[in-house]
C-alpha cells in the first residue's frame, strides 16, 4: 500500500510518463495508479519485457528511496498483460482504467490519465 504515499504515487506517474515521452518505448492510452496496484494501457513500440523493466526498475529504486526502503524489492514480480483487440475494447477498457479509482470509493483520485489534460485516444484511427 506504498502507492498511498503521493511521493511515491507521484514518481510512479513520473516513470509512466518518461516511458512515453523520454524513452518512447510506447504510447501510453490510459494509466491509473491505485494505492496497492497500477493500470496501464499502451500501444507499445518494443517488447513488453523492456517496457516493464524500465517502469519498474526506475520507480522502485526511487520509491525505496523515499521510503527509506533497502534491499527489498518494490514491485510483485507478476504483471498481467491483455492484448485490445478492436476500438470498441479499447473504449470498455480505458473506461475500467480510469473508473477504478471511483469504483475503489476514490472520487477525487488524482493518478489517473483521467485527470491529466493531454488526450487519450490518439490510436483510435489505426484500429
Amino acid at each position: 500500500m506504498w502507492l498511498w504515499d503521493d511521493r511515491v504515487a507521484q514518481v510512479v506517474a513520473d516513470a509512466l510518463i518518461y516511458g512515453q515521452e523520454e524513452l518512447r518505448l510506447y504510447e501510453l492510452l490510459a494509466w491509473v495508479v491505485m494505492p496497492n496496484h497500477v493500470h496501464i494501457l499502451i500501444q507499445s513500440a518494443v517488447p513488453l519485457a523492456r517496457i516493464t523493466r524500465c517502469i519498474k526498475g526506475f520507480s522502485a529504486k526511487r520509491a525505496n528511496e523515499i521510503l527509506g526502503r533497502t534491499g527489498q524489492p518494490f514491485w510483485q514480480f507478476e504483471s498481467y498483460d491483455h492484448w485490445v483487440r478492436d476500438r470498441y475494447e479499447l473504449e470498455k477498457v480505458i473506461g475500467y482504467i480510469e473508473g477504478n479509482p471511483v469504483k475503489a470509493g476514490l472520487i477525487d483520485w488524482r493518478w489517473s490519465s483521467a485527470r491529466a489534460t493531454h488526450a487519450i485516444l490518439p490510436c483510435l484511427g489505426r484500429m
